[in-house]
């Protein structure tokens, strides 16, 4: 054997030993990256001022509980300005980065708070109807009741991590004109089109819960003080801005 032939030996062994662990490294680093992002929805591109498109859409619906005091996000797959301060606010709640752009930070952020049904992690579409399993029968499609009750179930997440990362208890969600009926519900009750959520006490009275939804994105905000309303707070999506809990000062 000639002493080249025999000095490559370690060599080659060297070289498959760091072949093997390169790969293996590789497999891990790519199983977490999939794990994280989860069975939901994964971005692909940084998004910011300017940019548009359905993966704007889905950022804003887990952004929309930032609005500010008194504001309500746009949904529309249009990242303005009132997006970019959401996500900076949303950001800053997090303890990343607060410069209102959504990048890899932020995106594995919401990884993190959402499972699989793009629901964020402490609530369910379980919790927003105790009504019935297809939500249908109420004031609009079962598709967008479940899609409103999604987008409601995203402000009560960011609610819950302004007040310490307690639990909320949900009494009632979405509700069919016969479950409405059944509680002695409005006939105009926002519960029938999915966006709406009645809170109970728990860790927080039920005036917290009212004043600080003030900050999350809820035009219609009714709690003690105003009739029926003693035993919860109710929060929804309505068009315009109802707020009135005069126990609470609201």
């Amino acid at each position: 054997m000639s002493r080249r032939t025999h000095r490559s030996l370690p060599f080659r062994l060297l070289l498959s030993i760091l072949m093997i662990a390169t790969a293996s490294l590789t497999g891990v680093v790519a199983s977490a990256g999939t794990a994280q992002a989860d069975g939901c929805y994964t971005w692909s591109r940084t998004l910011s001022q300017g940019t548009s498109g359905a993966d704007v859409t889905a950022l804003q619906i887990r952004v929309a509980g930032y609005p500010g005091y008194g504001g309500v996000l746009a949904i529309d797959g249009e990242y303005g300005p009132g997006t970019a301060a959401a996500v900076q606010r949303f950001q800053a709640a997090y303890g990343l980065a607060a410069d209102g752009v959504a990048g890899p930070a932020t995106f594995s952020k919401i990884y993190a708070l959402q499972d699989d049904d793009c629901t964020p992690v402490h609530f369910s579409y379980a919790e927003l109807n105790n009504c019935n399993s297809t939500w249908a029968g109420g004031a609009v499609s079962a598709a967008t009741a479940k899609s409103n009750a999604l987008r409601t179930m995203w402000k009560l997440e960011a609610l819950r991590h302004a007040l310490g990362d307690q639990s909320i208890r949900v009494t009632s969600g979405f509700r069919s004109h016969a479950c409405n009926d059944a509680v002695g519900g409005a006939a105009s009750s926002r519960h029938l089109y999915g966006d709406a959520a009645d809170l109970g006490s728990g860790p927080h009275s039920l005036c917290r819960l009212a004043q600080q939804a003030r900050n999350h994105g809820f035009n219609g905000i009714l709690g003690p003080g105003y009739p029926g309303h003693g035993d919860h707070t109710h929060l929804d999506h309505r068009a315009g801005r109802f707020w009135s809990a005069s126990s609470c000062g609201i």
